[in-house]
């Protein structure tokens, strides 16, 4: 769970309420311009309630957007040019207000005719504002008159026509990182616009280095556990899918994160070419990357049947259990037990029929000991396991090491200790073991996987 404080929490309803002196603003002109035609001369008794409704709301939602523009990294020229901007609406209306109170009429007669004119300077302001505050959210090149004269980038139609950065990776980035990382809103100084972006990287360094994984740190941070503070994308944002990160791990690692070159130019680009063949929706691409929940195909464990019984399923599901289709042939199963107050014993039992389909399983804070996760030994094909902030020991770390296909542990605020560590360092394909807020130390790691280079604990 992730707590926001006070100022974050509010400051997120400014683009909510912004809305409403938008729409109050707009109603006070048309009805004051209304007011000139006979027939509509009556509803001119409107204005002040529309009016006031709309300085109101505006003073609320620039309150709102200074302490929104706290929590973020915004480019700053941006968000004075909205700030400003939104600030001497609110003082226009406000202004504008006052002069048809009647306490400061008795001092200050303003004729009708340059009071409605007013409203032309209100709404080209609001419009202004309106617009800076798009740049803010989709960069500074999402309403221009370059849009018209632009053209877009072909989709490819074959494989052979692919380039891997310009078709694949960055509509990708751009898809689940663009929101934060554009012209507009630079969370950790980090723009991803362009390749050269994302060699430049941000306050934490660059965020690719081509060929290089471990210092690559936007690879660093996707693969983290989404409980983990540094995760990206952050704030519940949809995540990179199991192919997508597949991927960028292969376009780093074997491409040398290039650009400007053709997915079939690049020696055993053949591994990847039917996840890239799923992704762009090209022909060919096989049954493989059709999944209930987006597309997570994944080249597929020849140890995972390829049909399971639904029916099983269906139990499992109304016993409590979230289960998502990751995958249908081979038949891949994504299962959580949800934590919910006066919960029941979770009772594993019914999983077992489907214990070689399951390949992540969430288990995280449920007060499960050693005994009661005896049952997730079964679960051979078990890719990413989360059993974090339950009381469990070095035994269970003990009885886990034959999982063979693991590649991901969460094991943070457990009671595990570095002897634990030992009995997991000979799988073969294990990368990641979360485990902060445990007695273990960096010292601990290295000692323990001195001689194994492809595991990374994240304390």
């Amino acid at each position: 769970m992730i707590l926001l404080d006070i100022p974050t929490f509010f400051g997120r309803l400014h683009p909510l309420v912004v809305h409403l002196p938008i729409g109050f603003l707009v109603l006070a002109a048309l009805l004051d311009w209304a007011s000139y035609w006979p027939t509509y001369k009556s509803v001119r008794a409107a204005v002040p309630l529309a009016l006031g409704a709309g300085a109101a709301s505006a003073v609320v939602a620039c309150g709102l957007g200074w302490l929104l523009s706290t929590t973020g990294d915004y480019a700053p020229a941006l968000l004075d040019n909205h700030k400003y901007s939104g600030l001497a609406l609110a003082g226009v209306a406000v202004l504008l207000y006052a002069l048809i109170t009647p306490a400061v009429r008795a001092y200050v007669a303003l004729p009708k005719k340059v009071f409605s004119g007013a409203f032309v300077a209100v709404l080209g302001l609001m419009s202004y504002a309106g617009h800076q505050g798009g740049n803010l959210t989709h960069g500074s090149d999402y309403l221009s008159l370059s849009v018209l004269t632009e053209t877009q980038r072909p989709k490819p139609t074959s494989l052979e026509q692919v380039f891997v950065f310009e078709d694949v990776v960055q509509p990708m980035l751009t898809r689940r990182c663009g929101q934060c990382h554009q012209d507009g809103k630079l969370k950790g100084k980090l723009r991803m616009n362009t390749h050269a972006d994302l060699l430049k990287g941000g306050k934490h360094g660059p965020a690719i280095v081509a060929g290089n994984l471990t210092k690559s740190e936007l690879y660093r941070r996707v693969t983290l556990d989404p409980a983990h503070k540094e995760f990206m994308p952050t704030d519940g944002k949809t995540a990179l899918t199991r192919n997508e990160v597949a991927l960028l791990k292969w376009w780093i690692e074997k491409a040398a994160a290039a650009d400007n070159t053709k997915l079939t130019a690049v020696k055993g680009s053949e591994a990847v070419q039917p996840m890239v063949a799923g992704l762009l929706g090209l022909s060919g691409s096989t049954d493989a990357v059709v999944q209930e929940a987006g597309n997570d195909a994944h080249p597929p464990n020849p140890a995972i049947p390829m049909t399971g019984d639904t029916a099983r399923i269906t139990a499992a599901r109304s016993q409590g259990f979230v289960i998502r289709i990751m995958n249908h042939k081979p038949l891949m199963l994504d299962v959580t037990w949800p934590k919910k107050t006066g919960q029941p014993v979770v009772d594993l039992a019914v999983l077992t029929p489907l214990a070689k389909h399951i390949i992540w399983l969430n288990l995280s804070d449920l007060n499960l000991t050693d005994s009661q996760l005896k049952a997730v030994t079964q679960y051979s094909n078990l890719e990413k396991l989360r059993v974090e902030k339950n009381p469990i020991s070095n035994e269970f770390l003990r009885s886990i090491a034959g999982l063979s296909y693991l590649q991901a542990l969460n094991v943070y605020g457990t009671h595990i200790t570095s002897a634990g560590l030992t009995a997991l360092k000979d799988m073969k394909r294990l990368e990641k073991i979360y485990a902060w807020q445990t007695t273990i130390t960096a010292s601990d790691v290295q000692r323990v996987f001195k001689d194994s280079s492809n595991v990374e604990v994240i304390l």
